[in-house]
């Protein structure tokens, strides 16, 4: 038998590869003196790189960049001379807990983090990947606004970039971090997403900055005051939650994401009820209300919810009710709670603003709703100013809810409190009380004879019972007529 015989192959490269593998080498060393810089700069301002906070965020040793070798187009002065590696955007693919991402951050040192023609079109790019991979995509946002040398190229790249937001609306994830400025066309997109996290003191998110505000209108305002991060949590709304510092901000969108199920999922971790963990109340007297007495709707939470976890939403804005992400056996739920110990637990119009927003946002992430209600200031009757409006999304929001709606009326409810937060008249489909509730001014006892209520229960006896009826429902199908679209009261 012949023995086999091998062409010797010459693994030197050919001239003209020989020439490929010099361009690359070279580019890669301008990449990386780009990169170094950018950290230098970054860090006379005491910040991160872009990078090194996609590299934070992410699990480690995942992250995947695409783009790097891009560069903008432009001939304007000031431009011309510099065409720095990837531009002024860092995007990419990565891991958190193990579940694909996508994401990009804007970088600052590289002209301001602006947006022009070639970083909109990258952004557009990964938003079109997580698309197509159904994976929540995340953007860090660090940016002066549209690129001035490329005009109106660069704000037709940003109407693109909203289009985009608003197509991607409620079928895959969009969460924002500002992680410093945020200004002009750039405070758009991050509003047009699905939560908003800003670090304090450093993030600073307006269309037009003080300056601009005095010569245009003559009111003075300081940088905070017009756009800071404390401004957006607390007075607009706008941020989804206040960050201590970067690392903080990273730590609480890991944890988000862990909450939020995998595009096409219907609560694919909920166990069957006879899995279920004791429930965490040691009695019905720790969080039972007595009379005249409020109790902190976070209490009740941590009783109800799985290890009395939770992942706090919007803490700092309309503090009279809480929402929050929870898990019920291994279930991601949405929880909305009144507060009574802040005004009573009124339904003020930013409060009813605030549970509608994030009722919505479960129902399109296919999220169940648990609602809470103990709202002594619902009995005291008397419309607060700006509800009528406000009142109106909050209860088109409970109405248009094909997830599981369930709630528990562990104190006082009456009128809007009473009506729109999941009860059986307006879609919900289970409505517990506990002993002391009392409902529309009537006693528990009343409302369960009338049927409003489908059960009082101890509360130690609760969380049993909310596991079995979410076991029960966890194949609800929507029943909706056809419709291009719905009309919310905007």
């Amino acid at each position: 038998m012949s023995t086999p015989r091998f062409e010797t192959v010459s693994l030197q490269p050919e001239p003209g590869e020989q020439t490929a593998l010099v361009a690359y080498t070279s580019r890669q060393a301008e990449k990386a003196g780009q990169r170094a810089e950018a950290v230098r700069r970054q860090r006379l301002r005491g910040l991160l790189s872009a990078e090194e906070r996609i590299r934070a965020l992410l699990d480690a040793g995942s992250f995947t960049e695409l783009g790097s070798h891009a560069v903008h187009r432009s001939s304007a002065p000031g431009l011309a001379e510099r065409h720095p590696p990837g531009d002024a955007v860092v995007t990419g693919h990565g891991t958190v807990g193990g579940r694909p991402v996508c994401c990009f951050a804007q970088d600052f040192s590289v002209f301001g983090g602006s947006l022009g023609e070639v970083v909109g079109e990258k952004i557009l790019r990964i938003m079109e990947l997580a698309m197509d991979a159904g994976a929540p995509v995340i953007g860090i946002n660090d940016s002066a606004g549209g690129r001035i040398q490329e005009g109106p190229v660069a704000q037709s790249l940003y109407g693109q970039i909203f289009a985009r937001n608003v197509q991607m609306s409620g079928a895959v994830p969009q969460i924002s971090l500002i992680t410093g400025p945020s200004a002009g066309g750039a405070a758009y997109s991050p509003a047009l997403t699905d939560f908003v996290v800003m670090v304090d003191g450093l993030s600073h998110m307006f269309v037009t900055g003080p300056e601009v505000t005095r010569q245009s209108i003559g009111e003075v305002v300081t940088l905070e005051e017009l756009g800071g991060a404390r401004m957006h949590s607390v007075r607009a709304g706008t941020a989804h939650y206040l960050a201590a510092t970067e690392t903080d901000a990273f730590a609480w969108t890991r944890a988000l994401i862990g909450y939020l199920p995998r595009v096409g999922e219907r609560m694919p971790c909920l166990r069957p009820p006879e899995a279920a963990a004791a429930t965490a109340l040691a009695s019905a007297a720790e969080v039972l209300p007595q009379a005249g007495e409020g109790r902190d709707a976070r209490h009740a939470l941590a009783a109800l919810l799985d290890d009395g976890e939770s992942l706090e939403v919007h803490a700092g804005y309309a503090p009279s009710v809480v929402v929050a992400f929870g898990r019920l056996n291994g279930c991601s739920v949405g929880v909305v709670a009144t507060q009574p110990l802040v005004d009573g637990g009124a339904l003020t119009a930013d409060a009813c603003d605030k549970i509608a927003r994030f009722v919505r946002t479960c129902d399109a992430y296919g999220l169940p709703v648990l609602s809470l209600v103990d709202s002594p200031a619902s009995s005291r009757g008397g419309v607060l100013p700006g509800v009528d409006r406000s009142g109106a999304r909050l209860l088109y929001a409970y109405a248009e809810a094909t997830v599981p709606l369930l709630t528990v009326t562990t104190g006082e409810s009456a009128g809007l409190a009473h009506t729109a937060l999941g009860s059986r008249r307006i879609g919900g489909d289970l409505h517990l009380a506990w002993p002391a509730a009392r409902i529309d001014g009537h006693d528990v006892w009343t409302a369960a004879g009338d049927g409003v209520v489908d059960e009082v229960l101890l509360p130690h006896e609760t969380r049993p019972h909310l596991l079995r009826t979410l076991w029960l429902l966890r194949n609800k199908r929507p029943r909706q007529p056809p419709k291009k679209h719905d009309n919310l009261p905007l």
